[in-house]
């Protein structure tokens, strides 16, 4: 069965974003481990916002979702959303239950690309496989933190930790 990894950016005070959308505090000059991620994945899922975002980046960049990323299949999740570019697919009603048949289907695993309220479901759920996390060494102090309040415990098991000479923190976990 294909994983659902959660991979994003995420300050050391836990934001994803600042506190307008922004996120130029993120490092690009250098690959942190992306190259290799992303010959792991043939697909994302992304919410509304996200794939607004990445929709406006793709089309100043040549149609890539995120520096040096391949092709691959995107599924939007949202309930506002009523055109997708491209060959994305959209999907507006039993997101779980979708996301669920996504994961049955053969291929590589699937990067879930960013959407505060998809993530949530996604982890209430028990759909999101591993976390990988890339922890900058900064304190935002305010913005979109990473996880909202949950209503119960979720267990990680840490798979492997890698410091670059930036002070980034890469790190990937297992859910249990």
């Amino acid at each position: 069965m294909r994983k659902v990894i959660l991979g994003l950016a995420v300050t050391l005070d836990g934001y994803i974003e600042g506190p307008n959308g922004e996120y130029d505090w993120c490092f690009t000059d250098q690959d942190y481990g992306l190259t290799e991620f992303f010959s792991r994945i043939d697909a994302v899922f992304m919410g509304r916002k996200s794939y607004e975002t990445a929709q406006a980046y793709a089309e100043a960049n040549n149609g890539q979702l995120a520096p040096g990323m391949p092709p691959v299949k995107t599924y939007v999740f949202s309930q506002t959303v009523k055109k997708t570019a491209d060959d994305a697919v959209l999907i507006s009603e039993d997101a779980m239950a979708e996301a669920r048949k996504i994961k049955q289907q053969p291929g590589k695993d699937i990067w879930l690309y960013g959407g505060a309220s998809l993530t949530d479901a996604l982890m209430n759920e028990g759909l999101v496989d591993e976390l990988w996390m890339s922890v900058h060494p900064l304190l935002l102090g305010s913005g979109k933190p990473l996880f909202r309040p949950q209503n119960n415990r979720t267990q990680l098991t840490l798979l492997e930790s890698k410091t670059y000479e930036t002070g980034l923190v890469s790190l990937r976990y297992t859910v249990l």
